[in-house]
């Protein structure tokens, strides 16, 4: 045990923050995401919501500072009304760790699978809210 690290970040979850570098990815995704869209490493976290888990990441995870969007919501369906009320929560939570906030842009599905597919590492959780998905793309520490 270490102090100060939240317990829900297990040993893997912190070697891959550890190993990443700036401009790598991180993709956590909710209980309905396909393997398809998932990069080869993966950590699974099952039990656990997407908030708590961002959360404890973004103590540690600086965003990155030198793109407009570092990070990447899945977008609505162009057809569909439902309205992603998890996506205010992950706001309030990167206005705790970081100054400008998220800066969150929102992708169509068709983009956002490739992209989480290419990413570092994954987060697999039981996330139950729809359009959950967020992608964090790793900055440097000032």
């Amino acid at each position: 045990m270490l102090k100060g690290i939240p317990a829900i970040l297990t040993p893997e979850l912190m070697k891959i923050l550890m190993e990443m570098g700036h401009g790598d990815e991180l993709l956590l995704c909710d209980g309905n995401y396909p393997k398809f869209g998932c990069p080869e490493k993966c950590v699974r976290m099952d039990g656990h919501g997407i908030p708590e888990i961002l959360d404890a990441i973004l103590r540690f995870f600086p965003l990155d500072p030198y793109v407009e969007h570092p990070t990447v919501l899945m977008a609505v369906l162009p057809n569909d009304p439902y309205k992603p009320e998890i996506w205010e929560e992950y706001r309030r939570i990167g206005q705790k760790y970081e100054a400008d906030g998220l800066r969150e842009e929102a992708v169509q599905k068709a983009e956002f699978y490739p992209r989480g597919a290419k990413c570092y590492a994954c987060v697999a959780t039981s996330e139950g809210a729809l359009y959950a998905n967020v992608i964090l793309k790793k900055g440097v520490v000032k």
